[in-house]
Formats: structure tokens, sequence, C-alpha cells
């Protein structure tokens, strides 16, 4: 029997997860006392996540005393005191403030947040991506030697937009990876990477790209209760020919039918770094008093998004919802609003792995997807130097929060 209120099922379905999940780690000694670096650009979402490690590790200790006897396993916080100052010419240095011998480091990086300044020959001066990933070596550089291994969590990787060559370019995502192996980091993790074969660049280097499809999925549940999964009321749909696999595995999760859109461009011109759209074609079946899901992997300028949008309303979409992992927003909201209120679209979900400004938190439609308790959990499996086989998989996970949403 399900239980009176909405979520009792789901909340009961993840601790039995965590119990199982406790039992494993407690079976495995730590790489070494756990450091948390978080930079600048993460220093919010670094507290978020250094505040489920506590967490968890209170409860282990109130179950199994013996595990206070590891080195440096309880603390009152794992950040490690850090950071990048810079000198008034705009050069900068990192420093580690504190001893670090022996630890297993893990830095955090968000190099989209554009909030962040500095003083530039008395000007100021919003810091670029180049700027975080420079900050990032410099405290790495700062820590070699010293630190048992170093682990970078980079959630949009840097310059991965830049993959792939085509004509005389540089290539920059490869470069930046390749560097960071040069000074010694064992383990980088990016989420939902624009395009995986990156690593390729890296290939004797542990490199995980992870999904946020069972945040999405439980976000959406939470959001729109009301919600019926079932072939006949909702369909998911891919943006463009890249997007693809991530339509299908999420299609694949519901049990419901994926359409595409594939965008005509003009190759003959070139409109702020890219070739413009002429024409989005629709690929798959009736959408027409069906809820749809467009999934991306970012939202840049939006406009893919809503045009999306509005090709599925004009089919006569019921209600559409728009996933992504990165909302970057890089020409504002007001398309956004302007979207919602015309009701083109009904919600917008994406993730606090990357900057979120305190307009796009109060928008009505908006829908922030904490993704800090799954960083967590990858850094404590990490630092057990378990596999991440149960966290980059959730299939199990999704069964169980669609079960229970099905008994709501």
């Amino acid at each position: 029997m399900a239980c009176p209120f909405v979520g009792y099922d789901i909340v009961c379905s993840e601790m039995r997860f965590f119990m199982r999940y406790d039992e494993t780690i407690l079976q495995t000694i730590p790489v070494g006392p756990l450091g948390l670096v978080p930079l600048r650009s993460s220093s919010e979402f670094g507290r978020l996540v250094d505040a489920q490690l506590k967490a968890w590790r209170n409860d282990r200790l109130a179950e199994t005393p013996e595990v206070e006897k590891l080195p440096g396993y309880m603390l009152d916080s794992y950040i490690v005191d850090a950071g990048t100052p810079r000198f008034g010419s705009g050069e900068a240095k990192g420093v580690i403030n504190e001893s670090i011998r022996g630890k297993d480091l893990y830095f955090l990086v968000d190099i989209c947040n554009y909030s962040i300044t500095y003083s530039l020959s008395g000007h100021v001066n919003h810091m670029s991506p180049d700027d975080h990933f420079q900050d990032l070596k410099r405290l790495i550089a700062a820590s070699s030697g010293h630190a048992r291994r170093i682990n970078v969590i980079m959630p949009f990787l840097y310059e991965s937009r830049q993959h792939k060559r085509t004509c005389r370019e540089s290539l920059d995502c490869a470069m930046a990876l390749q560097e960071l192996v040069r000074m010694g980091v064992s383990n980088i993790i990016t989420f939902d990477a624009h395009d995986p074969r990156v690593q390729n660049s890296i290939p004797r280097t542990d490199f995980e790209t992870v999904p946020c499809t069972y945040q999405f999925i439980k976000a959406l549940l939470h959001a729109v209760p009301d919600l019926v999964i079932d072939k006949s009321q909702i369909m998911v749909i891919s943006p463009d020919e890249g997007g693809m696999g991530r339509a299908v595995k999420l299609a694949n999760y519901l049990g419901v039918d994926m359409g595409m859109f594939y965008k005509r461009r003009d190759y003959t011109r070139i409109v702020n770094g890219k070739n413009p759209i002429i024409e989005h074609q629709f690929l798959g079946t009736d959408v027409a008093g069906k809820d749809v899901l467009i999934i991306d992997d970012m939202i840049s300028s939006g406009d893919s998004m809503i045009d999306v949008a509005k090709e599925l309303k004009s089919r006569k979409a019921r209600r559409v919802f728009a996933f992504s992992t990165f909302g970057l927003f890089t020409n504002g909201l007001a398309k956004f609003d302007s979207a919602y209120h015309q009701g083109i679209i009904d919600k917008v979900f994406t993730t606090n792995l990357v900057y979120q400004t305190p307009e796009l938190l109060s928008r009505p439609y908006y829908v922030n997807v904490d993704l800090s308790k799954y960083v967590a959990l990858i850094i404590d499996s990490l630092n057990h130097n378990i596999s991440l086989h149960q966290l980059l998989s959730p299939t199990d996970r999704i069964n169980r929060l669609l079960t229970a949403h099905e008994q709501t």
C-alpha cells in the first residue's frame, strides 16, 4: 500500500539505496583524508557538497564508531583553505593555506561563472572561462608534490564546444585535458559532455562524463505531479541530431516515443561564431495532445530551444518542458519570459552545476535541479576507491522512482 502523502515512497527508495551504498563504503579504506577545494566560481556549490559529506559521515559514525579512527575522516568541514589572490596588474597566484600532505584532493570549478570579478589596472574585469581554468591550474600547481591524489570536478567541460577540427583551427578541449594530466590529475569528472569522445585525447586517465537523467526525472515528477508517464500522453524530443543519444536514453527510461528536429543551417555565412539556422524540420510521430520533454546539454542563447518549442506548439503539443544540464542564458531571460507568458514553454529545468542568477531563480517557470548530493556521492565513492557504476547507471533508482509516482 502506498503511503498517503506524495513523495514518501520516493524518500524510502532513496533511503534503501543509501543503506546499500554505506554497506559498500564501509568495506573499504579511503585513499587518503578527504580535501575539498572549491574555487571562487564554485564556492556556494562547494558548501552544499561539503554539508552533504559531513552529514553522511556523521551518520556513519553513529552506526559504526570505528570510522573515527580513520585519519581525517571526521571533520567539521572538508573544505581546504585556498585562494587565488591577484596583483593590481591582473596577474594571480594559487595559495593553499593549510597542510594537504597525503590528502585526496577534489577541485571544484565552474568555468561559466561570469559573476566573479577582479581588478585589472583599476578596471573591473569579469572572469572568463580562460581565467577560471588558469586559476584551477594555479591551485593544482600549489598542491603538486604534497597531495596523495588530485581530482578535478569540472561540470561544464572547459572548451568542450571546441572539441573537433573542421579546418585549420585549435583543438582547445583536448589540449586542456592533456595539460591537466601532465600536472598530475588522476581523475576528471564532468557532466553531460558536449562530445564524450574528447576523452580519447587522454586514454590512460580516468575520465567520466556523468548524466543527470535520474535527477531530471525526479525534479519533473516533483514539479509536475499530474504528469502521466505513458507513450500516449508524453514524448521526448531532441532539438538536433547531436543530442539524439541523450533523448533516446530518457525515452527508454520512461518507456515513451521520441522525435527530433533537424537543423538546416546556412553554411555560407557565420553570425556570432556559428552558422545561422534557417529552419527546424521535425522527424517523429504526432505530438498533438501530448506533453513534450525537450532535452539538451545546454541552453546558450536559447534560440534553438524556443524555436523548437514553437514548432511543437504549432503541432498542437499540450505542454512543453525544457531540460538542460547547463542553463547559460547568454542572451538573458527576456525570450524565455515571453515564451512562458505566451504559453510556448511551461517549465525550464536546469542544474546548479553552473552559476544561476538571482533573476533566473525567481522566475515562476524555472525549476532548479540540485546536483550537490550527486556530486558528494561521486566524491565519497572515489575517496573510498569504489566503483561509480551504480551512480552512473541509475536504472534501478529510476524504475523505483517511476513505480512510486504511479502509486501516488
